[in-house]
Protein backbone atom coordinates (compact mmCIF):
# COMPACT_ATOMS: atom_id res chain seq x y z
CA UNK A 1 0.00 0.00 0.00
CA UNK A 2 1.01 3.25 -1.01
CA UNK A 3 1.55 6.02 1.89
CA UNK A 4 1.47 9.53 1.01
CA UNK A 5 4.99 10.04 0.69
CA UNK A 6 5.79 7.09 -1.19
CA UNK A 7 2.88 8.26 -3.91
CA UNK A 8 4.33 11.76 -4.04
CA UNK A 9 7.92 10.24 -4.80
CA UNK A 10 7.25 8.15 -7.19
CA UNK A 11 4.98 10.73 -9.11
CA UNK A 12 7.53 13.26 -8.48
CA UNK A 13 9.78 10.51 -10.13
CA UNK A 14 7.40 9.28 -12.94
CA UNK A 15 6.80 13.08 -13.97
CA UNK A 16 10.83 13.74 -14.04
CA UNK A 17 10.66 11.27 -16.93
CA UNK A 18 8.10 13.56 -19.16
CA UNK A 19 9.28 14.83 -22.13
CA UNK A 20 5.65 16.58 -23.26
CA UNK A 21 4.92 19.53 -21.99
CA UNK A 22 1.69 17.58 -19.88
CA UNK A 23 1.84 14.73 -18.12
CA UNK A 24 -0.37 13.11 -14.83
CA UNK A 25 0.00 10.57 -13.34
CA UNK A 26 -2.39 8.77 -10.99
CA UNK A 27 -1.40 5.61 -8.01
CA UNK A 28 -3.86 3.20 -7.01
CA UNK A 29 -2.73 0.24 -4.38
CA UNK A 30 -5.10 -1.68 -2.77
CA UNK A 31 -5.45 -4.71 -0.24
CA UNK A 32 -8.88 -6.73 -0.70
CA UNK A 33 -10.09 -10.39 1.48
CA UNK A 34 -12.69 -11.96 0.25
CA UNK A 35 -14.59 -15.08 1.93
CA UNK A 36 -17.44 -17.00 -0.22
CA UNK A 37 -19.35 -19.41 1.41
CA UNK A 38 -22.73 -21.74 -0.17
CA UNK A 39 -24.17 -24.92 0.58
CA UNK A 40 -23.90 -23.99 4.80
CA UNK A 41 -20.04 -23.98 4.28
CA UNK A 42 -17.16 -21.95 3.18
CA UNK A 43 -16.12 -22.56 -0.28
CA UNK A 44 -13.10 -20.23 -0.86
CA UNK A 45 -11.13 -17.49 0.09
CA UNK A 46 -9.17 -14.85 -1.55
CA UNK A 47 -6.29 -12.50 -0.63
CA UNK A 48 -4.81 -9.74 -3.26
CA UNK A 49 -2.91 -6.76 -3.20
CA UNK A 50 -2.30 -4.82 -6.20
CA UNK A 51 -1.00 -1.67 -7.53
CA UNK A 52 -1.46 0.50 -10.56
CA UNK A 53 0.30 3.13 -12.53
CA UNK A 54 -1.41 5.18 -15.21
CA UNK A 55 0.75 7.70 -16.95
CA UNK A 56 -1.07 9.92 -19.57
CA UNK A 57 0.90 12.55 -21.87
CA UNK A 58 -0.39 15.13 -23.72
CA UNK A 59 0.88 17.45 -26.79
CA UNK A 60 -1.82 19.58 -28.69
CA UNK A 61 -4.11 18.55 -27.17
CA UNK A 62 -3.52 14.82 -28.36
CA UNK A 63 -3.25 12.17 -25.16
CA UNK A 64 -1.98 8.93 -24.58
CA UNK A 65 -2.01 6.73 -21.69
CA UNK A 66 -0.68 3.50 -20.48
CA UNK A 67 -0.89 1.30 -17.40
CA UNK A 68 1.68 -0.61 -15.42
CA UNK A 69 2.19 -2.24 -12.18
CA UNK A 70 5.67 -2.10 -12.06
CA UNK A 71 7.72 0.86 -10.41
CA UNK A 72 11.52 0.39 -11.21
CA UNK A 73 12.84 2.84 -12.94
CA UNK A 74 12.91 1.29 -16.24
CA UNK A 75 9.91 0.00 -16.46
CA UNK A 76 8.84 3.69 -15.76
CA UNK A 77 10.95 5.47 -17.76
CA UNK A 78 9.62 2.89 -20.81
CA UNK A 79 5.72 3.37 -19.70
CA UNK A 80 6.22 7.15 -19.96
CA UNK A 81 8.07 6.90 -23.43
CA UNK A 82 5.47 4.30 -24.48
CA UNK A 83 2.56 7.14 -24.00
CA UNK A 84 4.41 10.09 -25.43
CA UNK A 85 4.51 7.21 -28.28
CA UNK A 86 0.46 6.66 -28.18
CA UNK A 87 -0.31 10.45 -28.23
CA UNK A 88 1.59 10.56 -31.41
CA UNK A 89 -1.63 8.28 -32.75
CA UNK A 90 -4.36 9.60 -31.28
CA UNK A 91 -6.89 12.57 -32.03
CA UNK A 92 -7.02 15.88 -30.96
CA UNK A 93 -9.46 16.63 -28.25
CA UNK A 94 -11.16 19.78 -29.44
CA UNK A 95 -12.72 19.11 -25.46
CA UNK A 96 -9.18 18.74 -23.77
CA UNK A 97 -9.23 21.34 -20.91
CA UNK A 98 -5.66 22.55 -19.43
CA UNK A 99 -4.12 20.90 -16.62
CA UNK A 100 -5.10 22.18 -13.02
CA UNK A 101 -2.88 23.34 -10.62
CA UNK A 102 -2.66 22.46 -6.79
CA UNK A 103 -6.12 22.30 -5.25
CA UNK A 104 -7.10 22.35 -1.41
CA UNK A 105 -8.63 19.10 -1.44
CA UNK A 106 -10.43 18.09 1.38
CA UNK A 107 -9.27 15.65 4.14
CA UNK A 108 -11.85 12.96 3.82
CA UNK A 109 -12.34 9.96 7.50
CA UNK A 110 -13.22 7.51 5.17
CA UNK A 111 -10.04 5.04 6.63
CA UNK A 112 -10.82 2.35 9.66
CA UNK A 113 -7.24 0.21 10.92
CA UNK A 114 -9.67 -2.37 12.10
CA UNK A 115 -11.01 -2.48 8.78
CA UNK A 116 -7.56 -2.76 7.69
CA UNK A 117 -6.43 -5.14 9.64
CA UNK A 118 -9.21 -7.34 9.45
CA UNK A 119 -8.53 -10.85 8.87
CA UNK A 120 -10.33 -14.57 9.77
CA UNK A 121 -10.95 -14.11 13.50
CA UNK A 122 -12.68 -11.29 12.86
CA UNK A 123 -14.71 -12.27 9.89
CA UNK A 124 -14.79 -16.08 10.35
CA UNK A 125 -18.01 -15.29 13.49
CA UNK A 126 -20.06 -13.27 11.02
CA UNK A 127 -20.32 -16.66 8.62
CA UNK A 128 -20.54 -19.05 10.84
CA UNK A 129 -23.55 -17.45 12.65
CA UNK A 130 -25.14 -17.37 9.55
CA UNK A 131 -24.94 -20.76 8.16
CA UNK A 132 -25.55 -21.84 11.73
CA UNK A 133 -28.79 -19.85 11.24
CA UNK A 134 -29.56 -21.66 8.39
CA UNK A 135 -29.18 -25.13 9.06
CA UNK A 136 -31.06 -24.73 12.56
CA UNK A 137 -33.77 -24.41 10.39
CA UNK A 138 -33.19 -27.09 7.38
CA UNK A 139 -32.06 -23.88 4.76
CA UNK A 140 -29.14 -23.56 2.54
CA UNK A 141 -26.88 -20.00 3.49
CA UNK A 142 -24.82 -18.97 0.38
CA UNK A 143 -23.01 -15.33 0.39
CA UNK A 144 -19.84 -13.08 0.31
CA UNK A 145 -17.78 -11.26 2.65
CA UNK A 146 -15.07 -8.87 1.43
CA UNK A 147 -13.34 -5.62 2.99
CA UNK A 148 -10.63 -4.00 1.02
CA UNK A 149 -8.37 -1.19 2.06
CA UNK A 150 -7.26 1.33 -0.82
CA UNK A 151 -5.15 4.24 -1.29
CA UNK A 152 -5.19 6.72 -4.06
CA UNK A 153 -2.52 9.88 -5.51
CA UNK A 154 -3.15 12.13 -8.34
CA UNK A 155 -0.17 14.23 -9.89
CA UNK A 156 0.84 16.38 -12.71
CA UNK A 157 3.59 18.44 -14.11
CA UNK A 158 1.71 21.97 -12.80
CA UNK A 159 2.36 20.79 -9.12
CA UNK A 160 -1.20 19.39 -8.61
CA UNK A 161 -0.89 16.64 -5.72
CA UNK A 162 -3.58 14.24 -4.06
CA UNK A 163 -3.47 11.41 -2.11
CA UNK A 164 -6.61 9.38 0.13
CA UNK A 165 -6.97 6.11 1.65
CA UNK A 166 -10.40 4.52 2.27
CA UNK A 167 -11.80 1.36 3.99
CA UNK A 168 -14.61 -0.88 2.71
CA UNK A 169 -16.42 -4.16 4.09
CA UNK A 170 -19.65 -5.76 2.97
CA UNK A 171 -21.32 -8.92 4.14
CA UNK A 172 -24.49 -10.35 1.76
CA UNK A 173 -26.37 -13.51 2.01
CA UNK A 174 -28.82 -15.47 0.29
CA UNK A 175 -30.96 -17.94 2.31
CA UNK A 176 -32.52 -20.83 0.21
CA UNK A 177 -34.81 -23.93 0.77
CA UNK A 178 -32.94 -27.00 -0.10
CA UNK A 179 -35.34 -27.80 -3.02
CA UNK A 180 -34.35 -23.87 -3.97
CA UNK A 181 -37.97 -22.91 -4.39
CA UNK A 182 -38.00 -20.17 -1.81
CA UNK A 183 -35.52 -17.46 -1.32
CA UNK A 184 -34.33 -14.90 1.01
CA UNK A 185 -31.54 -12.32 0.89
CA UNK A 186 -29.92 -9.17 3.03
CA UNK A 187 -26.61 -7.27 3.14
CA UNK A 188 -25.03 -4.71 5.00
CA UNK A 189 -21.94 -2.35 3.80
CA UNK A 190 -19.50 -0.75 6.25
CA UNK A 191 -16.88 1.25 6.71
CA UNK A 192 -15.89 -0.67 9.60
CA UNK A 193 -15.80 -4.17 9.86
CA UNK A 194 -17.04 -4.04 13.24
CA UNK A 195 -20.65 -2.41 12.30
CA UNK A 196 -21.48 -5.85 10.29
CA UNK A 197 -23.86 -8.08 12.27
CA UNK A 198 -24.05 -11.82 10.54
CA UNK A 199 -26.51 -12.38 12.93
CA UNK A 200 -28.68 -9.83 11.94
CA UNK A 201 -28.36 -10.32 8.38
CA UNK A 202 -29.22 -13.95 9.11
CA UNK A 203 -32.63 -13.44 10.82
CA UNK A 204 -33.60 -11.21 8.06
CA UNK A 205 -32.48 -13.66 5.25
CA UNK A 206 -34.36 -16.56 6.86
CA UNK A 207 -37.42 -14.86 8.13
CA UNK A 208 -38.08 -14.02 4.28
CA UNK A 209 -36.88 -17.43 2.88
CA UNK A 210 -40.10 -19.15 5.27
CA UNK A 211 -42.40 -16.34 4.44
CA UNK A 212 -41.85 -16.37 0.37
CA UNK A 213 -42.79 -20.00 0.37
CA UNK A 214 -45.39 -20.95 -2.17
CA UNK A 215 -45.92 -17.45 -3.59
CA UNK A 216 -48.95 -16.29 -5.50
CA UNK A 217 -49.56 -15.29 -8.89
CA UNK A 218 -50.39 -12.16 -9.65
CA UNK A 219 -51.37 -9.84 -12.24
CA UNK A 220 -48.91 -7.57 -13.97
CA UNK A 221 -49.66 -3.63 -13.49
CA UNK A 222 -49.41 -0.42 -11.68
CA UNK A 223 -48.89 -0.95 -7.54
CA UNK A 224 -48.25 1.14 -4.73
CA UNK A 225 -44.82 -0.81 -3.63
CA UNK A 226 -42.86 -0.22 -0.43
CA UNK A 227 -39.47 -0.62 -1.46
CA UNK A 228 -37.08 -1.35 1.25
CA UNK A 229 -34.03 0.70 1.58
CA UNK A 230 -31.69 -1.47 -0.77
CA UNK A 231 -34.69 -1.51 -3.36
CA UNK A 232 -34.70 2.09 -3.16
CA UNK A 233 -31.47 2.64 -3.53
CA UNK A 234 -31.26 0.06 -6.15
CA UNK A 235 -33.17 2.73 -8.66
CA UNK A 236 -31.78 5.72 -6.94
CA UNK A 237 -28.76 5.34 -7.74
CA UNK A 238 -28.91 5.15 -11.33
CA UNK A 239 -29.90 9.09 -11.49
CA UNK A 240 -26.72 10.23 -10.90
CA UNK A 241 -25.29 10.98 -14.33
CA UNK A 242 -28.70 12.40 -15.45
CA UNK A 243 -28.01 15.20 -13.36
CA UNK A 244 -25.39 16.34 -16.19
CA UNK A 245 -25.41 20.13 -17.33
CA UNK A 246 -24.67 18.78 -20.63
CA UNK A 247 -27.43 16.43 -20.92
CA UNK A 248 -30.25 18.16 -20.05
CA UNK A 249 -29.02 21.34 -22.22
CA UNK A 250 -28.78 19.18 -25.35
CA UNK A 251 -31.87 17.71 -24.54
CA UNK A 252 -30.88 14.19 -23.55
CA UNK A 253 -32.27 13.96 -19.90
CA UNK A 254 -35.45 13.92 -17.98
CA UNK A 255 -34.44 17.38 -17.11
CA UNK A 256 -34.57 19.05 -20.06
CA UNK A 257 -37.31 21.21 -21.75
CA UNK A 258 -39.00 20.10 -24.45
CA UNK A 259 -38.39 23.33 -26.11
CA UNK A 260 -34.71 23.67 -25.11
CA UNK A 261 -33.56 24.66 -22.01
CA UNK A 262 -33.39 22.47 -18.62
CA UNK A 263 -35.74 22.06 -15.48
CA UNK A 264 -33.48 23.88 -13.05
CA UNK A 265 -35.21 26.07 -10.31
CA UNK A 266 -38.71 23.89 -11.00
CA UNK A 267 -40.04 22.09 -8.45
CA UNK A 268 -41.19 18.32 -9.90
CA UNK A 269 -41.33 16.64 -6.50
CA UNK A 270 -43.29 16.46 -3.51
CA UNK A 271 -41.55 18.55 -0.89
CA UNK A 272 -40.74 15.42 1.26
CA UNK A 273 -37.73 14.83 -1.20
CA UNK A 274 -34.55 16.19 -0.63
CA UNK A 275 -31.62 14.68 -2.52
CA UNK A 276 -28.07 15.23 -2.05
CA UNK A 277 -24.11 14.49 -2.11
CA UNK A 278 -22.00 14.08 0.99
CA UNK A 279 -18.90 12.79 0.83
CA UNK A 280 -18.25 14.14 4.29
CA UNK A 281 -20.39 11.31 5.53
CA UNK A 282 -18.27 8.65 7.54
CA UNK A 283 -20.78 5.95 6.21
CA UNK A 284 -20.11 6.24 2.77
CA UNK A 285 -16.66 6.09 1.24
CA UNK A 286 -15.91 8.62 -1.26
CA UNK A 287 -12.65 10.62 -3.05
CA UNK A 288 -11.64 13.94 -1.88
CA UNK A 289 -11.82 15.01 -5.80
CA UNK A 290 -14.64 14.56 -8.35
CA UNK A 291 -14.11 13.24 -12.07
CA UNK A 292 -12.12 15.83 -13.05
CA UNK A 293 -9.82 16.55 -10.35
CA UNK A 294 -11.44 19.85 -8.30
CA UNK A 295 -12.23 19.12 -4.92
CA UNK A 296 -15.22 17.66 -4.24
CA UNK A 297 -17.64 19.22 -1.72
CA UNK A 298 -21.37 18.80 -0.49
CA UNK A 299 -24.12 19.18 -2.79
CA UNK A 300 -28.23 19.50 -3.27
CA UNK A 301 -29.52 17.99 -6.15
CA UNK A 302 -33.20 18.32 -5.20
CA UNK A 303 -34.26 20.94 -2.67
CA UNK A 304 -37.63 19.55 -0.81
CA UNK A 305 -38.87 19.14 -3.96
CA UNK A 306 -37.25 21.69 -6.36
CA UNK A 307 -34.27 20.75 -8.79
CA UNK A 308 -31.46 23.14 -7.24
CA UNK A 309 -27.95 21.96 -9.20
CA UNK A 310 -26.74 20.18 -11.98
CA UNK A 311 -23.21 18.70 -12.87
CA UNK A 312 -20.98 20.74 -14.83
CA UNK A 313 -17.96 19.50 -15.60
CA UNK A 314 -14.40 21.87 -16.34
CA UNK A 315 -15.14 21.48 -20.16
CA UNK A 316 -19.33 22.00 -20.49
CA UNK A 317 -18.96 25.07 -17.11
CA UNK A 318 -16.81 26.34 -19.33
CA UNK A 319 -18.58 26.74 -22.47
CA UNK A 320 -21.81 27.48 -20.51
CA UNK A 321 -20.27 30.54 -18.71
CA UNK A 322 -20.80 28.15 -15.62
CA UNK A 323 -18.34 27.67 -12.22
CA UNK A 324 -17.81 23.50 -12.47
CA UNK A 325 -19.57 21.55 -10.07
CA UNK A 326 -18.61 17.69 -8.60
CA UNK A 327 -20.07 14.44 -10.17
CA UNK A 328 -23.05 13.30 -7.47
CA UNK A 329 -20.80 10.44 -6.23
CA UNK A 330 -22.01 9.79 -2.83
CA UNK A 331 -25.64 10.14 -3.20
CA UNK A 332 -28.04 10.62 -0.02
CA UNK A 333 -31.98 10.67 -0.06
CA UNK A 334 -32.92 12.26 3.05
CA UNK A 335 -36.11 10.66 5.01
CA UNK A 336 -37.93 10.45 8.20
CA UNK A 337 -37.97 8.63 11.28
CA UNK A 338 -40.58 5.98 10.38
CA UNK A 339 -39.84 2.41 10.31
CA UNK A 340 -40.46 -0.39 7.73
CA UNK A 341 -43.37 -1.12 9.96
CA UNK A 342 -44.78 1.79 9.94
CA UNK A 343 -44.42 2.08 6.42
CA UNK A 344 -46.16 -1.26 5.56
CA UNK A 345 -49.27 -0.22 8.07
CA UNK A 346 -49.66 2.47 6.02
CA UNK A 347 -50.20 0.75 2.78
CA UNK A 348 -54.26 -0.84 1.85
CA UNK A 349 -52.91 -2.90 -0.69
CA UNK A 350 -49.56 -3.07 -2.02
CA UNK A 351 -46.52 -5.22 -2.79
CA UNK A 352 -43.40 -5.24 -0.34
CA UNK A 353 -40.43 -5.17 -2.37
CA UNK A 354 -36.98 -6.58 -0.85
CA UNK A 355 -34.60 -5.62 -3.42
CA UNK A 356 -34.04 -5.61 -7.39
CA UNK A 357 -31.42 -7.23 -10.03
CA UNK A 358 -30.57 -7.27 -13.13
CA UNK A 359 -31.36 -3.66 -13.73
CA UNK A 360 -30.50 -2.29 -17.17
CA UNK A 361 -31.83 1.10 -18.85
CA UNK A 362 -34.52 1.41 -21.45
CA UNK A 363 -34.43 4.96 -22.68
CA UNK A 364 -31.79 7.21 -21.27
CA UNK A 365 -33.63 10.52 -21.81
CA UNK A 366 -37.19 9.36 -19.29
CA UNK A 367 -34.26 7.49 -17.09
CA UNK A 368 -36.72 4.59 -17.81
CA UNK A 369 -35.33 0.97 -16.11
CA UNK A 370 -36.04 -2.57 -16.76
CA UNK A 371 -35.42 -5.56 -13.69
CA UNK A 372 -36.41 -8.18 -11.85
CA UNK A 373 -37.46 -8.28 -8.00
CA UNK A 374 -35.94 -11.02 -5.84
CA UNK A 375 -35.48 -12.83 -3.07
CA UNK A 376 -38.62 -12.11 -1.32
CA UNK A 377 -41.79 -10.26 -2.93
CA UNK A 378 -45.02 -9.74 -0.62
CA UNK A 379 -48.37 -9.05 -0.79
CA UNK A 380 -49.58 -6.14 1.73
CA UNK A 381 -53.09 -6.13 2.71
CA UNK A 382 -55.13 -3.57 5.07
CA UNK A 383 -51.39 -2.47 6.32
CA UNK A 384 -49.64 -5.80 6.77
CA UNK A 385 -47.97 -8.50 4.97
CA UNK A 386 -50.17 -11.69 3.35
CA UNK A 387 -48.88 -13.82 1.07
CA UNK A 388 -45.89 -14.00 -0.52
CA UNK A 389 -46.19 -13.12 -4.48
CA UNK A 390 -44.19 -15.11 -8.06
CA UNK A 391 -41.75 -12.21 -8.98
CA UNK A 392 -42.35 -9.39 -11.32
CA UNK A 393 -40.24 -7.53 -14.30
CA UNK A 394 -40.49 -3.76 -13.80
CA UNK A 395 -40.30 -1.00 -16.08
CA UNK A 396 -40.05 2.05 -14.07
CA UNK A 397 -38.18 5.11 -13.50
CA UNK A 398 -36.31 6.60 -10.32
CA UNK A 399 -37.77 9.45 -11.45
CA UNK A 400 -41.47 8.88 -11.49
CA UNK A 401 -40.78 6.85 -8.26
CA UNK A 402 -39.66 9.87 -6.70
CA UNK A 403 -42.52 11.79 -7.77
CA UNK A 404 -45.30 9.79 -6.92
CA UNK A 405 -43.48 8.80 -3.68
CA UNK A 406 -45.81 8.94 -0.48
CA UNK A 407 -43.83 8.44 2.26
CA UNK A 408 -40.07 8.15 4.06
CA UNK A 409 -38.80 6.03 6.22
CA UNK A 410 -34.70 6.15 7.88
CA UNK A 411 -32.14 6.54 5.92
CA UNK A 412 -29.21 3.81 5.65
CA UNK A 413 -26.38 2.71 3.83
CA UNK A 414 -27.05 0.07 0.95
CA UNK A 415 -25.25 -1.81 -1.58
CA UNK A 416 -27.47 -3.93 -4.21
CA UNK A 417 -25.95 -6.94 -5.57
CA UNK A 418 -25.03 -4.66 -8.68
CA UNK A 419 -22.90 -2.73 -6.87
CA UNK A 420 -22.95 1.32 -6.21
CA UNK A 421 -23.25 2.43 -3.13
CA UNK A 422 -25.35 4.90 -1.57
CA UNK A 423 -27.33 6.17 1.63
CA UNK A 424 -31.59 5.53 0.82
CA UNK A 425 -34.39 5.14 2.69
CA UNK A 426 -37.37 2.73 2.65
CA UNK A 427 -40.60 4.71 0.94
CA UNK A 428 -43.89 4.14 -0.39
CA UNK A 429 -44.67 5.08 -3.90
CA UNK A 430 -47.89 4.42 -5.77
CA UNK A 431 -48.25 3.57 -9.32
CA UNK A 432 -45.13 1.50 -9.62
CA UNK A 433 -45.39 -0.61 -12.90
CA UNK A 434 -44.88 -4.23 -13.40
CA UNK A 435 -45.26 -5.13 -16.98
CA UNK A 436 -44.13 -9.19 -16.71
CA UNK A 437 -44.60 -11.94 -14.10
CA UNK A 438 -40.88 -13.82 -13.98
CA UNK A 439 -40.54 -17.17 -12.60
CA UNK A 440 -37.37 -16.80 -11.09
CA UNK A 441 -36.75 -17.44 -7.34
Amino acid sequence: MFTRDQAQKLAEKILSYSTFPECAVTLGSSEDLNIRFANNGITTSGFTVERTLVISSTRDQKTGATRTDSIDDDALRAAVKRSEELAGFAPANPEHMPPLGPQPYPALANFAQETARARAPEIIPHIRAIIAAATKERLVAAGFFERSAETSALANKKGLFGYHRSTDSRLSTTIRTPDGSSSGWAAQPAVRVSELDGAALAAVAVEKCLRWRKPVRLEPGKYTVVLEAAASGDLLRMAAFSFSARMAEEGRSFLSKPAGGTLLGEKLFPEMVTLRSDPFDTRLPSPPWSLDFLPTRKMTWIDQGVVRNLYYDRYWAQKAGNQPTPFPGSMLLEGAEASLEDLVASVERGLLVTHFWYIRVLNPKTLQLTGLTRDGLFLIEKGKISNPVVNFRFNESPVRLLQNVRRLGRPMRVRGLEGGSMIAPPLVSSDFTFSSISDAV
